[in-house]
């Protein structure tokens, strides 16, 4: 008879075939395979996780060493957990995963994250025990992530796999960004740095060596995930590049995918070989790959998540013709240029929509494009030029704000106008607001009502230029 808890308002798993991804992310029943008493040691760290509150599953220690681990019954094996098992997370040497894996076959476990190290990353001997694993896969219903990785994080079910303790590596608040990483540096470091931040996440996987589970299958599950609105990637080289290219073109008429490709130049390829056993080869065939897929490529950690953040609370953009509402000159000028270099247009707006904010303006603010309403900016003035040039006026796709909070006019309640309008509005807005403490403090109301805002113009147009990337990737896609 099975031990599963049975709860109000838990969902069981879906019947999605044999090869089904949701044990990872939702299970009801997880064995942890490693633990000991030791709190420094991995396996307990990730036991930790389980029991801590949110996870609504429940979670068995498997150690032949132990009889009891945090005062929990301590199993010498997997098959010697009463009822079912849906995941099952290894950490273990090595040399032990095979039989560890194989007692899991026997277990009827469902999926297997194995965050041990030791495999094609390492060499000869490792790659053929990676080997064998792929072969106990391709003979049983079981799916594996990993090895050599962090797992899972969900912010949702509260599965975290992730061994590294919360005080010195936060967890993110729940959000609609999900994060597929080959590297478990990487994304650890990505959780931490968006707990920081306040960026919200929906799931974080860390896949390691890709022996069964890759970044193709990933981006297939998450493609149909009401929880993620948004796909990061983070690769050093693909498995099959035209299965990528296949799934990312179905996935990115549902939602926006964005990558950053390690392992362009030819020692970053050496240094992926070592770090997965990846081959991260010719960064130009990747470069063709993802334009002709509709994947929209970051150059780095920050742009990556600038726009990331930018797709998962603003629409994309209908075409390239950007709108520039300013408060400081000098600023407006250099979104100007930094919209030049990502060709994005800046149309000067029309005699009429010019009169209409002339009748309302004093004579010294700027009427063209950018607006520009000087040191002498007051809240409602932002609100008439986004009415009058944006919701008003088709003649423009999305508007960057720049916003200088310090004059003296300028209040907290420009939050509310700027939000109001986006709330209206079908296009997008992003903002850009510079300056010390006050003005963070400004950034942080305007960013809570839904619009991304950055500390520069030019991370401002970057932004901007995702938005208007994904919306030409959606006219394509829905063409073929």
């Amino acid at each position: 008879m099975s031990n599963r808890r049975a709860q109000k308002g838990r969902k069981e798993l879906p019947v999605q075939g044999p090869k089904s991804l949701e044990p990872f992310f939702d299970p009801c029943a997880v064995a942890v395979i490693g633990v000991s008493n030791d709190p420094t040691k991995i396996g307990s760290i990730i036991f930790g996780n389980f029991l801590r509150p949110g996870f609504r599953g429940n979670v068995y220690p498997v150690n032949p060493k132990h009889k009891r681990v945090l005062g929990k019954k301590c199993y010498t094996s997997v098959k010697e957990i009463h009822g079912s098992v849906d995941l099952a997370v290894i950490a273990v040497p090595a040399q032990a995963v095979i039989q560890v894996v194989k007692d899991c076959v026997e277990k009827g476990v469902k999926g297997v994250i194995i965050i041990s190290g030791g495999f094609k990353e390492t060499g000869p001997e490792g790659a053929e025990r990676e080997e064998e694993l792929k072969e106990i896969v391709a003979e049983s219903n079981i799916r594996i992530i990993g090895p050599n990785c962090l797992g899972v994080y969900n912010s949702t079910s509260m599965v975290d796999t992730f061994f590294l303790p919360e005080e010195k590596a936060g967890r993110p608040k729940i959000g609609s960004i999900s994060f597929v990483s080959q590297s478990g540096a990487f994304a650890l470091s990505t959780m931490d740095w968006m707990a920081y931040q306040g960026v919200g996440i929906s799931k974080c996987i860390s896949y390691g060596n890709g022996c069964d589970v890759n970044e193709v299958d990933l981006i297939r599950y998450l493609a149909d995930d009401p929880a993620t609105k948004v796909i990061v990637i983070y690769v050093e080289g693909i498995t099959d590049g035209r299965k990528f290219m296949e799934e990312s073109r179905k996935t990115i008429v549902k939602k926006p995918i964005l990558i950053v490709k390690a392992g362009k130049t030819k020692k970053g390829s050496v240094a992926a070989l070592s770090h997965t056993g990846t081959l991260a080869g010719s960064d130009k065939i990747y470069e063709a790959a993802f334009k002709q897929s509709g994947v929209i490529r970051a150059e780095g950690f920050q742009d990556l998540f600038d726009m990331a953040k930018t797709l998962s609370l603003q629409p994309p953009a209908p075409g390239n013709r950007i709108l520039i509402v300013t408060n400081g000159g000098g600023a407006g000028v250099m979104i100007v240029d930094a919209c030049e270099v990502c060709s994005l247009e800046v149309p000067e707006l029309p005699s009429h929509v010019q009169r209409k904010l002339k009748e309302q303006f004093p004579p010294h603010f700027s009427t063209k494009n950018p607006i520009d309403l000087t040191g002498d900016a007051y809240d409602l003035g932002f609100g008439i030029a986004l009415d009058e040039a944006c919701l008003r006026y088709d003649g423009v796709d999305g508007v960057i704000i720049c916003l200088l909070p310090q004059v003296p006019k300028l209040t907290i309640k420009v939050a509310n106008i700027i939000a109001d309008a986006s709330f209206k509005s079908r296009k997008p807005i992003v903002a850009c607001c510079m300056g010390g403490e006050f003005t963070a403090n400004v950034s942080g109301e305007i960013e809570k009502r839904g619009v991304p805002i950055f500390p520069t113009p030019e991370r401002a147009v970057d932004a901007m230029w995702a938005l208007v990337k994904y919306g030409e990737n959606l006219k394509k896609g829905n063409k073929r």
